[in-house]
């Protein structure tokens, strides 16, 4: 049977089918991604209108709150530089003699019990540590004359209150809140109370470790568990001495305390 072409007509190449069918599916999928996108700005669109309504329905609300937010700033700002600060200044002054009585006591060839007396009572017309503790409570210098006042009882054998002074001492210095520590270890030790002094000794150690404080109360806490018979915990804590702090005064005579706890 004969076949007949039409003038000008060409049949469609395999490659230019797959074309179309390409172009289709992209098609497709840009009218999917454009139906995602629509979907997105629609939710978008809905959730301003949303918090549109909601902060013209509550924008008295919104601005007091905002309001008061603003004037508890200005109001802390205001109190650091017009209450607290000149608090803490007065409190300073207040307490520089007393800290001068402490500081030549301490730095004494003896142990002088009326310079200490001076810093916790007070002398030539100056407050002393126990004044500031009661006319400037919560300031820095408040709570650090519990310190003052803790380490004066201390050496003057007034153990308990030493104690108690110490206990109401708070500072975030790792050093000073080692020695702090180490101090009311000292009052229980010498109000016989070994159980409590050990475990104030152990705490000051642990509490930061460094060159000063750790072999110091290693070895108190040590020989305190000598006392008490826990041979175990006097070897663990001379044993410490010896391999980290080799150089400081405590390791010099360590190997024999090594030996009394072994």
């Amino acid at each position: 049977m004969a076949t007949y072409n039409k003038r000008g007509y060409k049949a469609p190449k395999p490659e230019e089918v797959s074309t179309d069918v390409n172009n289709i599916e992209n098609e497709i999928n840009i009218d999917e991604k454009d139906s995602n996108t629509a979907k997105v700005l629609n939710t978008l669109d809905e959730t301003a209108s949303k918090t549109e309504e909601f902060v013209a329905k509550n924008q008295n609300i919104i601005l007091s709150i905002v309001g008061g937010i603003a004037l508890l700033t200005a109001g802390y700002l205001m109190y650091n530089k017009f209450i607290a600060g000149p608090k803490e200044d007065t409190a300073a002054s207040d307490m520089f003699q007393a800290q001068q009585y402490f500081k030549q006591a301490v730095e004494g060839s003896v142990s002088n019990d009326s310079l200490y007396n001076l810093a916790l009572n007070g002398g030539e017309g100056k407050q002393g540590f126990l004044d500031i503790i009661k006319s400037h409570s919560g300031t820095d210098a408040g709570n650090l004359a519990h310190y003052y006042a803790g380490m004066s009882f201390l050496n003057t054998k007034q153990y308990q209150k030493a104690i108690e002074q110490l206990a109401d001492f708070s500072t975030k210095d790792p050093m000073m809140n080692a020695m702090a520590i180490g101090a009311a270890g000292d009052a229980n030790a010498e109000l016989k109370k070994a159980d409590a002094a050990f475990a104030l000794y152990v705490k000051a150690a642990e509490s930061n470790r460094n060159e000063l404080t750790t072999p110091r109360f290693l070895l108190k806490a040590g020989q305190t568990a000598l006392t008490l018979g826990k041979k175990e915990d006097a070897l663990k804590y001379f044993t410490d001495i010896k391999e980290n702090f080799e150089n400081t005064p405590e390791a010099q005579n360590i190997d024999a305390l090594i030996g009394m706890a072994q």
